[in-house]
């Protein structure tokens, strides 16, 4: 025993002490803090606890659960992360925990595994926090296999599969090299190309007239319309055809956008040409312009070159709650006023507004400020009415507006930060195999990659950098200290 430690109980060579009397000490990243046996000992399983009955068992016991402990100050050491000790030294006094605001979710979670705290007693607005960072983290590990397996020549592969791998790549990687990036301007131009030509087709001086003097589009505007249509096939089939998994490839919403954009021209060439055996040639005709008009889906293959349509979309898909709010609003709005017009309005011997379903019309152009003028109230309480239901109506707007442009702004701004993650672990994992070996620097990765021998070698160069980055789910060892600990 030492002496001049009064404030510390004396412990028995057998351990009769009471853990329940124990005091101990513990000093966490330079932050020291005094605990109680009966306070620990609630949750018996935590590394604190532990620590109530591990003087003991002798020093073995005691590193194995700290740093390092002074038996003059009976004190332990952890070289751990004291803000967050701070935050999981709450569950022995109220029995939950928050996670303080600048502290990263991930390195919370593993500070709490390093204490033996379960992740139940994390409050739950801190849990949606950490499974927010964890989907983030799952996004950056997946775009980086994917960069991966761009990278790795499987030698084993056969011949048509590393020539699949090339075509997906080279038309669906725009990144991947100059070649590709020109493929994606040119089917781009493709499009608007296609999108103009519809358009301009339309307009009456540059129709001509056929035989039965009816007027179709000019000649020329129609073998640019060929010419498009081609391309676009020809690039469906070539990405069908070199697609992983072509199941997924013709399901996904884009790609069936792309069916509809070209299968209009394919159908109704056919029944241009065989359809007027089988049906009327009036019949004919009149397919064959409804299915023109089903060509303005391929301005929507825009979306496949335009991160800001991507992100548009993501961002109303996320925004249903608010849209159905805006909606809502905007339906009882229109029964109200509509109802309200069409009363007030029937003391007038020329009213406009005949029924309340056709007052409908008159609100829904009213609310959204559009006002055609087509129907308008005139008695006094009518175009009070009137001038009430539209200022509601910008009111109902402008409510729901900014949540929608929150939305969009965070997926935004996400979508730039995961993309500047995955180029940066790239990196990282690019600088720790060259410190690794001297020799083995990118030139000696070029060369390889230029033999075809990279194979072997590179993955298992990448797996030791694995460890070394804060991506947990490229490599199946666990490591606590990470560097996601500097994003604090």
């Amino acid at each position: 025993k030492m002496a001049g430690h009064s404030r510390f109980p004396d412990v028995d060579t057998d351990g009769s002490e009471k853990s329940e009397e124990m005091e101990i000490v513990v000093n966490v990243g330079g932050v020291r803090q005094v605990f109680y046996g009966d306070s620990l000992n609630q949750y018996p399983e935590t590394r604190l606890a532990e620590l109530v009955n591990c003087l003991s068992g002798g020093y073995d016991s005691i590193f194995s659960l700290c740093d390092d402990y002074d038996p003059g100050k009976r004190e332990f050491y952890f070289d751990r992360d004291p803000d967050a000790f701070k935050c999981i030294v709450d569950v022995y006094y109220f029995g939950e925990i928050h996670m303080k605001k600048g502290i990263c979710p991930i390195c919370f979670k593993n500070e709490m595994e390093f204490w033996k705290v379960d992740l139940k007693f994390l409050d739950d607005c801190c849990k949606a926090h950490l499974s927010e960072k964890k989907e983030e983290l799952e996004e950056i590990a997946r775009r980086v296999q994917l960069i991966l397996d761009d990278l790795g020549i499987d030698a084993s592969e056969s011949r048509w599969k590393r020539c699949q791998k090339c075509i997906w790549k080279f038309l669906e990687k725009p990144e991947s090299s100059y070649p590709a990036r020109v493929i994606a301007v040119l089917s781009f131009l493709f499009i608007l190309i296609s999108s103009v030509v519809m358009c301009v087709g339309t307009i009456p001086d540059l129709q001509v007239v056929d035989a039965e003097g009816n007027r179709m589009e000019h000649p020329t505007l129609e073998s640019i319309e060929t010419a498009c249509i081609g391309w676009f096939t020809m690039e469906y089939v070539l990405r069908l055809i070199s697609s992983p998994n072509k199941l997924h490839f013709a399901l996904s919403f884009m790609n069936i956008v792309d069916v509809l954009a070209i299968l209009p021209f394919y159908v109704s060439l056919t029944l241009t040409h065989l359809g007027a055996k089988l049906m009327e040639l009036s019949n004919v005709q009149q397919a064959v312009q409804a299915l023109r008009i089903m060509r303005i889906a391929r301005i929507f293959k825009l979306a496949r070159h335009s991160s800001g349509l991507q992100t548009l979309t993501y961002a109303l898909k996320r925004s249903f709650k608010e849209l159905g709010l805006l909606l809502m609003y905007l339906a009882v709005g229109i029964f109200v006023f509509s109802a309200l017009g069409y009363t007030m309005e029937q003391s007038h011997p020329e009213t406009l507004f005949k029924s309340i379903p056709q007052s409908f019309w008159w609100a829904i152009i009213t609310m959204t400020t559009v006002g055609y003028g087509d129907i308008y109230p005139k008695t006094t309480l009518g175009k009070l009415n009137a001038a009430i239901s539209f200022l509601c109506g910008v009111i109902a707007i402008a409510l729901p507006i900014h949540p929608i442009i929150n939305n969009f702004v965070r997926y935004y701004n996400k979508q730039r930060v995961l993309e500047t993650a995955a180029k940066h672990e790239l990196e990282l994992m690019e600088l720790n195999s060259a410190e690794g070996k001297t020799a083995g620097s990118r030139s000696e990765l070029e060369d390889l990659s230029r033999e075809g021998k990279e194979g072997p070698f590179y993955s298992s160069r990448i797996k030791v950098s694995h460890s070394d980055t804060f991506i947990h789910l490229l490599s199946e060892e666990k490591h606590y200290r990470t560097r996601l600990q500097s994003c604090k």
